[in-house]
């Protein structure tokens, strides 16, 4: 993909979406450093925000200050325990209204999730406020009609070892 070093552009995470999508597919974490030079590719970063649920472990803590190392504004909110055990963290809304509101300093929108709910945003930024929008996720658990929406799509499965942590295996 050809990028146009004068684009300004907006990076909106998932986190917990690409936490679970590595651990299913590959065992390993994500390299969101990586993932962040990769979405931005030189061009004009005018925002990177991770979105992370906080259970209240104390790893999470040295996760989310790597997250801000590396260039992310970090967005907590704390996971919700329902009667009966369910849980919930999602961003969804979160990170819709975050990137409308910022659509309109921004050329390229760029969500790292391949989250479907996702879909009704892309359509929206596409049509009405004359970003583009970039898809960056694992295609083997993308929902393709996110896919199919985007006007581009990074696969990380392609790359994998680029953009994850293998966890270290002891003997």
């Amino acid at each position: 993909m050809v990028k146009n070093l004068n684009q300004r552009v907006g990076v909106f995470v998932d986190v917990s979406n690409m936490y679970h999508s590595a651990r299913h597919l590959y065992d390993a974490r994500v390299n969101f450093g990586a993932i962040l030079r990769e979405a931005v590719g030189g061009r004009q970063l005018i925002r990177a925000i991770a979105y992370v649920v906080s259970a209240d472990i104390e790893q999470e803590k040295d996760f989310f200050k790597a997250l801000e190392l590396s260039g992310f504004e970090v967005k907590q909110k704390e996971l919700q325990v329902f009667a009966g055990g369910a849980k919930k963290g999602d961003w969804d809304v979160g990170i819709t209204v975050d990137a409308i509101t910022l659509a309109q300093r921004l050329d390229v929108v760029i969500l790292v999730s391949g989250d479907g709910d996702y879909v009704p945003l892309v359509e929206y930024l596409r049509r009405n406020t004359g970003c583009k929008v970039e898809i960056i996720a694992f295609a083997k658990s993308a929902s393709k009609k996110l896919i199919e929406e985007a006007d581009e799509f990074v696969d990380l499965g392609k790359t994998s070892s680029k953009f994850l942590i293998k966890p270290q295996r002891t003997l």
